[in-house]
């Protein structure tokens, strides 16, 4: 059995042939925890700051006594960025190149 064989499809690639921002972040993140750090960042960069996120995300449901709905944003807000650049980068850069 193998961790890919559960790994969700995307949408927008399997439907409209578009990768999505978000396409990659799973390998990704199975990357992270398989120790391949380098090879995670390369494949989708935003890696590190959605599990930044995410552990924040938790915690604030788990810490409830501080309010964490500022810091989201922002790392949200940073998120979308390095998603869109690393999007452009990756399909009208480096085809272009």
């Amino acid at each position: 059995m193998n961790i890919e064989d559960f790994m969700l499809t995307c949408p927008s690639k399997k439907f409209l042939g578009i990768e999505c921002l978000g396409c990659g972040a799973q390998r990704a993140v199975v990357l992270v925890f398989e120790g391949r750090f380098s090879e995670a960042f390369h494949l989708y960069p935003a890696v590190y700051t959605l599990l930044l996120f995410l552990f924040t995300l938790g915690l604030s449901f788990v810490d409830t006594k501080r309010k964490y709905s500022n810091i989201l944003m922002i790392m949200v807000t940073v998120n979308l960025v390095i998603m869109i650049i690393s999007y452009y980068y990756k399909h009208f850069y480096m085809h272009s190149h």
